[in-house]
Order: C-alpha cells, then sequence, then structure tokens
C-alpha cells in the first residue's frame, strides 16, 4: 500500500501525489460526505422545528440560512486553501463544525437557530476544501479517478443524509440529529488528522489579493469560464427536476405523497456509482468526452420525462439524469484542477459558486414554468438548459484546442 504518512514541505503537488493511498483516499471521501450531509439535515425536520417554534415565523429560514452560509463559505472561505496550512484549514474546519451543530441543538430560539444554520452551512464547504486537495496528491494520469473516489463519498452525503435526519428527527427529535451530528465532525476531524499529509502553500497572497484574483482566474482561463458555465446549466436542469418532482407527483396524474417522492433520492445512488466511473473514464478517453457524454445524458433524461409520462419514466430518467450530471461535474472539476496547480482552491470557488448560481436559476425558473405550463414546461426548460449547456460545450471546442489539457 502506498504511504500516507506526512509529505516534506517544498515538494510540488503533482510529485507529492505517490504518498497517497486508498485508506486515506476513502478517509477522505467519508469526511467529504460526512461535511456536506449538514446542509440537508434541517429540510426534512423543518415541520418537527416549527411546531416547537411556531411563534416565531424566522424558523421558515433555517434551510435558506443553511444554504446562504454555504454559498458565502464557498465564496469567502474556499480561496484561503491555497493561502494557508490545507491540512490544518480543514481539521478546523470540522472542530468550528461540530461547535455549530452544538450551538444548533441547544439553540433556545429560531434566532439562534437561524444563525448557528449560517455557521453551519458555511463549516460544511470543507468538502469542497478536500476535493482540491485530493486533486493536488494524485499523478495527472489519475486525478479523474481520484476526485471520482472523492466525490462519491460527498454524493453519498447529500444522498443519504435526508433519510438519516427524516427518520432520527421523526423518531427522537431534530435536536438529537444535530447532536448526533457533532462526533461525526470531530470523527472527520480525526481521520483527516491521521490521514492528510502536510504540504507546502500554494500562494503567498494575502487574503484580499486572493479574493480579487478569483475575477483574474476567470478572465484568464477561457476553460474555466466553460467549465463553469457548463455546469451551472447542468445544475440548473437538475434542480428544476427535484425542485417539481414532488409537485408533479401530487398531482391528479399519480396522486402521490411527498414519501414517494422521496424514494427517488435512493433511485439517485446510481450517482454514487457515477462519480468514479466517470473519473476513469475521464482519464482513459478525456475529460471533454465526458463532459460531452453528460451534457447528451441530461437532453435525453428530459426527453424521456417529457414524452413517457409514468413512473417507470421518472426512474429511468432519474438514473439517466443523474449520470449525466455527475459525469460531466468529474470531468469539469478534472478539467479546472489542471489549469493551476498553485490555484485550484481558488478555481474551485469560481466554479462551485457558479454551479450554485446555476441551480439557484434552475429551481426558480422551474417554480415558473410550473405554474405557466405544467410538466411539458418544465420538461421543454430542462432539455433546454442542457441543450444550452451542449452549444457552450461546442462554442468553447471551436475557439479553443480540445487537445490541450484543462483547454
Amino acid at each position: 500500500m502506498e504511504k500516507t504518512g506526512p509529505i516534506q514541505a517544498g515538494m510540488a503537488p503533482d510529485a507529492r501525489s505517490r504518498e497517497i493511498g486508498q485508506a486515506a483516499l476513502l478517509a477522505m471521501a467519508v469526511a467529504g460526505g460526512i461535511a456536506v450531509a449538514n446542509i440537508y439535515y434541517n429540510q426534512p425536520m423543518l415541520g418537527i422545528i416549527e411546531s416547537e417554534f411556531g411563534d416565531q415565523p424566522i424558523t421558515g429560514m433555517v434551510p435558506t440560512a443553511t444554504q446562504l452560509g454555504y454559498a458565502l463559505g464557498l465564496f469567502l472561505l474556499l480561496p484561503l486553501g491555497d493561502m494557508v496550512n490545507r491540512r490544518k484549514m480543514i481539521i478546523g474546519q470540522f472542530v468550528v463544525l461540530a461547535a455549530a451543530l452544538a450551538l444548533a441543538a441547544l439553540a433556545p430560539s429560531a434566532g439562534i437557530l437561524v444563525a448557528a444554520s449560517v455557521i453551519v452551512g458555511a463549516c460544511s464547504t470543507v468538502a469542497q476544501q478536500i476535493v482540491p486537495f485530493a486533486a493536488s496528491l494524485a499523478a495527472p494520469e489519475k486525478r479523474g479517478a481520484t476526485i471520482g473516489t472523492v466525490m462519491a463519498g460527498v454524493l453519498s452525503g447529500i444522498l443519504f443524509s435526508r433519510t438519516l435526519s427524516g427518520f432520527v428527527g421523526e423518531h427522537a427529535g431534530w435536536r438529537e440529529m444535530f447532536w448526533i451530528g457533532v462526533p461525526l465532525a470531530l470523527i472527520a476531524a480525526g481521520l483527516m488528522f491521521v490521514v492528510l499529509p502536510q504540504h507546502r502553500l500554494t500562494s503567498t497572497l494575502r487574503y484580499h489579493q486572493a479574493i480579487q484574483s478569483l475575477g483574474h482566474l476567470w478572465k484568464r482561463h477561457p476553460a474555466l469560464r466553460a467549465a463553469t458555465i457548463i455546469q451551472a446549466f447542468l445544475f440548473a436542469s437538475f434542480t428544476a427536476f427535484w425542485t417539481i418532482l414532488a409537485l408533479y407527483l401530487a398531482g391528479p396524474k399519480f396522486q402521490l405523497g411527498a414519501d414517494v417522492a422521496g424514494l427517488f433520492g435512493i433511485v439517485g445512488a446510481v450517482g454514487i456509482f457515477a462519480a468514479p466511473l466517470a473519473g476513469w473514464v475521464a482519464d482513459k478517453r478525456g475529460p471533454h468526452f465526458v463532459v460531452w457524454m453528460g451534457a447528451g445524458l441530461t437532453i435525453v433524461a428530459w426527453l424521456i420525462f417529457g414524452v413517457w409520462a409514468s413512473i417507470a419514466s421518472l426512474v429511468v430518467g432519474v438514473i439517466v439524469l443523474d449520470f449525466g450530471i455527475q459525469s460531466a461535474l468529474i470531468s469539469n472539476q478534472h478539467i479546472i484542477y489542471a489549469l493551476d496547480a498553485d490555484a485550484r482552491s481558488r478555481l474551485n470557488t469560481v466554479f462551485m459558486t457558479g454551479m450554485f448560481l446555476g441551480g439557484a436559476a434552475g429551481s426558480a425558473l422551474a417554480t415558473l414554468a410550473w405554474g405557466q405550463g405544467g410538466w411539458l414546461f418544465v420538461s421543454l426548460l430542462g432539455a433546454a438548459l442542457g441543450i444550452a449547456a451542449f452549444a457552450v460545450k461546442i462554442f468553447h471546442h471551436r475557439r479553443h484546442s480540445p487537445t490541450v489539457v484543462g483547454q
């Protein structure tokens, strides 16, 4: 097995790739999943929380506060990964996350819970610190598979967090779920303390310079612009589906409850397998091929949704959609991490911020489409977003040589 111990300072990131083994990589995947799960714990429990703080309307802001905190963390914390000791920062974020979860569990009022939720969301971005760190430890020819493995852990956290919190919230209480999150965060901190290697700082920029450099990175790298815009369109298509699914199932055609809508999240487990598979294909065929494939699968999924109106079509379509979105995500990350080894955290800041802005827009547009024309309009919207992603890839392909890594 490859070494997992500390790495000497001053070694180039890619030269260190042989120092991390599969056990350490698995630990990073687990920690990433634990981190991102915290964003979604409150969603299934919101009704239970509101029943306790019923006289405080601000309670309904808890999910929004968590997402806002995550967005702020992406923009304000991710650039630090290029400027400080990334190992210490990851461990420190998990410790602060545990404290924020404890504050949420003890919250005497909805206002305190909302404030704690902002901190929880911001600290949960530690998952996006782990991904570029893993990429920096991978040999170039294995970078796709490495990113895919860690992202499989992140996707697992997204998938199973709602199921876990819904069960715990219903049978034990919402505070107990946050208390469970405390030792999980500390366990993740311990795992990272044991397995993460030391590394040299990749940038001597000051913080305000790092924030300013985000715009420079955007201007300097057309591949970053293309990857971000493509993934924003694809993630918008993804959130459009999940925003409207419960409403569609509850309609006169199916008359099914929210519990059935929740079961489609289990179908989304295919994304766990799509991530490492997409990374492997990206290493063999190149990440650009997988991005083309992901955008194409997204369009196919919406054709299935729109033409074949049945539960079976939704199941098949979810599998195709999940494979498409996650495959493109892994490959676009593969592309941007190859652009500048000294700016991977800042590159990820730009990419993930753009992606989540796209997701928010997709949710809003889907709500509008549903109100104007029902599921047909939503299907047309989802397909159009996939086509837009495909078009951006075509435009970028024609203007920039696809034979150059990262371009």
